[in-house]
């Protein structure tokens, strides 16, 4: 797929994989529809986007938790471009806190951002994605193929998406609709920072070392391929993919190592 003058929405748009990404297609040609929480944000992102790359971009305050935002999401993008060509579900958000001292509310907050934000956004996109014959995209997780500990929510919730993603993609194996699974790894951006507590509050600080990471500017460029190479799942890091194989053969081992790497956080929740 030639991103020249495609239309694509990106979720999460405001910052990390989603604002990166966002550059990236602006640079392959591709008009955008920006939709985040921070309105002013994403209103001047768009801005400097279309000065920069001379594309067009729109702004959709957008809380991808509440249905009816996502509904007027896909309706505004629809009414101003009349086609969608791709759409990137990326919006989401972390959390850092063992099960049996956590409220509730974490669980709920986290699958309501990432995993029903992914299919309320789907869902109202579908028919226009199916009528382009265009991309469907959910940025998940290594946590989506191996459980981490502290991020049960986390975990379930792009274990949900990736059981969605792939029901979709049987289900349209005929209809010319690609359906491509993203999965970074650790990467460098604030969904550390942001990442929910106990007590459904901010955590404030990232509690791993972030230099050593992949940049989300290296995330978004290889998702932006598989999207033209129309790809259906993309594992991103070795370790993502040493993860994945060790899951699938060696699952005992890898609790362990897994177990070992949590040791190491900043303050961590199991020693």
């Amino acid at each position: 797929m030639n991103l020249q003058n495609k239309l694509i929405i990106i979720t999460g748009a405001s910052s990390g994989i989603g604002l990166a990404c966002a550059h990236e297609c602006a640079k392959r040609g591709a008009n955008l529809v920006l939709a985040a929480r921070q309105y002013v944000k994403i209103c001047e992102i768009a801005n400097s986007l279309q000065s920069q790359y001379g594309i067009k971009a729109l702004a959709v305050q957008t809380d991808v938790a509440s249905e009816t935002d996502c509904e007027q999401l896909i309706k505004q993008s629809m009414y101003t471009f009349g086609k969608i060509d791709v759409l990137i579900n990326n919006a989401g958000i972390s959390m850092r806190a063992l099960f049996a001292s956590l409220d509730l509310d974490v669980l709920r907050k986290v699958m309501d951002i990432n995993f029903w934000g992914t299919v309320y956004c789907t869902k109202y996109a579908l028919p226009h994605l199916l009528e382009s014959k265009g991309t469907l995209v959910a940025v998940s997780s290594i946590a989506g193929f191996k459980g981490l500990p502290g991020r049960t929510g986390y975990s379930a919730s792009k274990f949900a998406i990736n059981g969605f993603l792939e029901s979709l993609r049987i289900e349209n194996l005929k209809t010319g609709l690609n359906v491509m699974l993203a999965c970074p790894g650790f990467t460098a951006s604030n969904i550390r920072n942001v990442a929910l507590n106990s007590q459904a509050q901010s955590q404030g600080e990232s509690s791993m070392d972030e230099d050593k990471m992949m940049t989300a500017t290296q995330v978004a460029a290889i998702i932006l391929d598989g999207v033209q190479h129309h790809k259906r799942q993309l594992i991103i890091t070795g370790q993502g993919k040493l993860t994945v194989f060790m899951q699938k053969f060696f699952p005992s081992l890898l609790d362990k190592l897994v177990y070992n790497h949590f040791k190491k956080e900043k303050d961590p929740l199991i020693t």
